[in-house]
């Protein structure tokens, strides 16, 4: 029974220090976003001594972020419906269908996204030049896709592989096409393993810095993540604004893991089994 309760308390005591581990950094960054310039750069605490949104007032109102923000909202959502789509279509063609090679398919994909996205990028960016797509946001949804699309094909072919077929047959029995046993009966069943592929692939498109690095050029296409980084000089480093403009970029973040925390928890698990 001692044993027990020693265990017990390790055990949370380890959960206690990796959360503090994790979570620190987020708070850093949030309390060094209402901070005063003064209190960064000389004497931080861990408590603010004082408040202050000027870093929020002065990224928003005379820099480009609202636009930056924009237009990576703009990329994560298209890459995130795009992905979907494409991965739901090979994934259950894949699965449903008898096509010579599919091990080989599954696992190609799963090489290609093995790869640094640095050397996905250059060759991207030359084959985008020669077809007019160079410093365009559509060239940054595709250059996103080879990232996403592996990832939600890999996962969502281990959770329709285990899918019994006999439910589709069944519902087709009732009257159903093909077509509608699958709107009517798989996408419902794969709903937490639809929302961890696109939690995932709008993390990857909402965070990418290598890609638009080589794709983008002009300040009127940036992204978040380009726009800070350009914030970094030689000679003015402004942490107040970075802090910001960082916190801004998660909270999209953690609005969508506080709305679906719950499917996306099912999803791993379900996935790590299936697969």
């Amino acid at each position: 029974m001692q044993k027990l309760f020693f265990n017990r308390v390790a055990l949370y005591l380890a959960v206690i220090v990796l959360a503090v581990y994790s979570a620190f950094p987020i708070y850093w960054m949030i309390s060094s976003s209402l901070r005063p310039t003064q209190e960064i750069l000389t004497n931080p605490t861990l408590l603010p001594r004082s408040l202050t949104f000027q870093y929020y007032y002065s990224l928003l109102a005379q820099t480009d972020y609202p636009r930056q923000f924009l237009n990576s909202l703009i990329v994560a959502l298209t890459t995130v419906v795009l992905t979907m789509i494409l991965s739901i279509m090979i994934a259950y063609g894949v699965t449903r269908t008898r096509i010579r090679g599919k091990q080989m398919i599954i696992a190609g994909m799963l090489y290609a996204y093995m790869f640094p996205p640095l050397l996905l990028a250059i060759p991207l960016f030359a084959m985008f030049n020669l077809v007019g797509l160079n410093d365009t946001l559509l060239s940054l949804v595709i250059s996103h896709l080879t990232i996403t699309m592996p990832l939600g094909v890999w996962f969502l072919w281990g959770f329709f592989k285990t899918m019994p077929f006999e439910l589709e047959e069944a519902a087709m029995v009732d009257g159903c096409t093909r077509l509608g046993a699958f709107f009517r009966v798989v996408l419902p069943l794969s709903i937490p393993g639809l929302v961890t592929v696109a939690i995932f692939a709008f993390l990857l498109s909402w965070t990418d810095y290598t890609f638009a690095l080589v794709m983008i050029g002009s300040d009127a296409n940036k992204t978040v993540p380009l726009g800070l980084a350009s914030m970094v000089g030689a000679f003015d480093l402004r942490w107040g604004d970075i802090m910001a403009g960082s916190t801004l970029i998660a909270l999209p973040l953690f609005a969508a893991f506080t709305m679906l925390s719950r499917y996306f928890v099912q999803g791993l698990t379900a996935g790590a089994v299936k697969g």
